[in-house]
């Protein structure tokens, strides 16, 4: 039976980008908005979220800003992150804080997704190993060492696991080299499928296409990953999420409002 009680999809910024980087060779061009996304988790054993956005500071800091994303590697500029979507205010809005967050899953290490841990040094932080390894080569432009250099509480996995009964880590390399996707089981509805950045929008899934950064230019293993999603998604009847699709987002359940 699963542990998990609810559920909250948390838009923690916007980015605008040239589709290409979602779409691998398609869309040049063409400038969308893309939604950058955490997820929180409260179960019976503690609160869990995937993944935590950037790094607020980053983006809002004129000197920060310039020294990370004014620069040949983000020719589209910086991502916006205003005051109230701080991870810590986003859980104000529940009652909540940093501190009532247990373990931080992070599906892999971009500045978008691993940028706020900055603000969980108290947490457990749940990574592959394989992508803690490529985010500190670096394997690409995307990551920012200093969000994940000091002290934190790691816990460096291999395989795929049940974090806790109902929610299950999966893994879906190509993008970056030790991606994870997550498997949630609600207690009501029907089961939900983080892609994470195994698919960045409904077309990635439909179409079958790779995202625009393949680690290692390794297309074929990104596409088998996005296979394996849809073939998980069919077997548990789970509904498959894109991650950076603001369309697909709109139609969610809005903040602070909840699945379960």
């Amino acid at each position: 039976m699963t542990q998990v009680k609810k559920f909250w999809p948390i838009l923690t910024g916007t980015h605008k980008y040239e589709k290409t980087l979602s779409t691998r060779n398609i869309g040049h061009g063409q400038i969308i908005e893309a939604p950058i996304l955490a997820y929180l988790m409260e179960t019976s054993n503690g609160r869990i979220l995937y993944d935590v956005g950037c790094d607020y500071e980053k983006i809002n800091d004129l000197q920060k800003r310039h020294h990370f994303y004014e620069n040949d590697e983000f020719p589209f500029g910086p991502p916006t992150m205003t005051e109230e979507q701080k991870m810590e205010n986003r859980l104000r809005q529940l009652g909540l804080q940093p501190l009532d967050i247990d373990i931080v899953f992070v599906g892999h290490l971009h500045f978008d997704h691993g940028g706020g841990l900055c603000d969980m040094k108290h947490a457990e932080v749940h990574v592959h190993s394989k992508e803690y390894e490529a985010a500190n080569q670096p394997a690409d432009g995307a990551y920012f060492s200093e969000d994940f250099t000091g002290d934190y509480h790691w816990r460096f996995q291999d395989n795929e696991y049940d974090l806790v009964p109902g929610i299950r880590a999966i893994e879906t390399p190509g993008h970056t080299a030790g991606h994870m996707s997550m498997l949630i089981e609600l207690p009501k509805g029907k089961p939900i499928l983080l892609a994470g950045d195994a698919a960045d929008l409904t077309e990635n899934i439909e179409h079958e296409i790779a995202p625009g950064l393949c680690w290692h230019d390794k297309e074929d293993l990104a596409l088998a990953s996005i296979r394996k999603l849809k073939n998980i998604a069919k077997e548990t009847e789970a509904c498959l999420w894109p991650n950076h699709d603001m369309s697909f987002y709109r139609q969610c359940t809005p903040f602070p409002g909840f699945y379960e």
